[in-house]
């Protein structure tokens, strides 16, 4: 019997309830907000596609997550991919690991291998990263993921708990300009059918979660940051809050706020044992603010430590002329995140709100002038390198 198909609108009806979420952002009557809020909805949607269409857990593959078309907080040091997979399974990763700083794998809870099916991710299980895995001298090397460690096998693995049904993999680069991004494969060990040509049930459930999936991030991603905002404030920074989907990684979150003439100091000390660090700027929706073609983040490997041993940063539409510059990019409300990994401390900033005649007050002393040429050059040399990286 043959699937009765309506109308492609009426699968789409649960757009609306993403548009329902204005309500929950800063501005909910700001025009501007609106219009952003719905080029939002159709990012996640678009995105859709991948999640729910490209890939299976019996034949999974690698499906880009976050990114600069795919806003949703990404760190702008990351490349991120996605394959589903299942604790019914094992696979095997092959491929070589470039020289990136780092790279990363995390295995994850999702009721049916699909993210933003539910309201979340879920529960973050295991990781490893590239601090722990084996290479040979080219670099090459293979990744065994499984729900036991096979019996005499010494070579890297990964385990996958009961009910996990995500592989999330971080390509972490620190210096855009030179390092070379990782070349992988994934692959089911288990003797499984072929891809088989999707029914019309299932074309349209997957439909169904494509129109759904918006909501369900906008609700948690607002969630997040209006918490912030909540627990202490704007301008302030929340204490590092542990884990996430990384068991060795810190964040510290802020919702910042100022108007035009103004600018944003943040400052702070610095761990003394710092593996990674970097610092980012997102809009008022969790959108990682542009990274590309705007100043908007920076992490160890770029950022100006001060003479003090400090670090000072500075949120400002306008260049101010300084080292640390982050470009709001015309938003004068958003978030800040920074992160601590595999740190021996998690110093909590402090924000400043400041004239933008006042900025080098507030600095150091001997904090260098920036010039327009050098700001040119090397806002250029970031959108080279970072165009040169695969994102999807």
């Amino acid at each position: 019997m043959t699937t009765e198909i309506g109308p492609l609108f009426q699968y789409l009806q649960p757009l609306e309830e993403a548009v329902n979420e204005i309500a929950n952002t800063w501005r909910p009557d700001d025009p501007e907000y609106r219009a952003d809020v719905y080029r939002q909805i159709m990012m996640q949607f678009s995105y859709g596609y991948f999640a729910f269409f490209h890939a299976d857990a019996e034949h999974p593959d690698w499906a880009p997550l976050w990114n600069p078309v795919y806003t949703l907080q990404p760190n702008p040091d990351d490349i991120y991919y996605y394959a589903p997979i299942s604790s019914d399974y094992s696979y095997k990763i092959i491929g070589n690991r470039g020289t990136v700083f780092m790279i990363t794998f995390t295995t994850a809870l999702s009721s049916s291998g699909m993210p933003w099916e539910n309201d979340h991710v879920g529960t973050y299980y295991n990781d490893i990263d590239s601090g722990d895995l084996k290479t040979d001298a080219n670099g090459d090397f293979e990744l065994l993921l499984s729900k036991e460690r096979p019996a005499g096998y010494e070579g890297n693995w990964l385990k996958i708990a009961e009910g996990a049904r995500v592989l999330m993999t971080r390509y972490r680069s620190y210096d855009w300009e030179n390092e070379v991004d990782p070349s992988m494969s994934i692959e089911c060990l288990d003797t499984v059918p072929l891809k088989k040509r999707l029914s019309p049930e299932e074309i349209l459930e997957r439909i169904d979660h494509m129109a759904r999936m918006p909501a369900r991030a906008t609700k948690l991603f607002y969630a997040m940051q209006n918490s912030v905002k909540n627990n202490v404030g704007v301008n302030v920074f929340e204490p590092a809050i542990y884990g996430g989907s990384f068991t060795r990684q810190v964040y510290l979150p802020a919702v910042y706020d100022f108007e035009p003439g103004e600018a944003l100091i943040v400052e702070t000390d610095l761990p003394a044992q710092r593996r990674y660090w970097n610092w980012q700027l997102n809009d008022p929706y969790f959108n990682a603010t542009e990274y590309v073609y705007r100043l908007s983040s920076t992490n160890g490997h770029f950022a100006h430590v001060a003479s003090d041993g400090r670090f000072y940063a500075v949120i400002a539409q306008e260049d101010p002329g300084v080292p640390n510059w982050l470009d709001a990019a015309g938003f004068y409300q958003g978030t800040i995140y920074g992160r601590w990994y595999d740190c021996d401390s998690s110093p909590t900033p402090t924000m400043k709100r400041v004239k933008v005649s006042e900025i080098r007050d507030h600095l150091p002393a001997d904090t260098p002038i920036v010039t327009p040429e050098e700001r040119a050059e090397q806002l250029k040399r970031r959108v080279r390198a970072c165009q040169r990286r695969r994102r999807w």
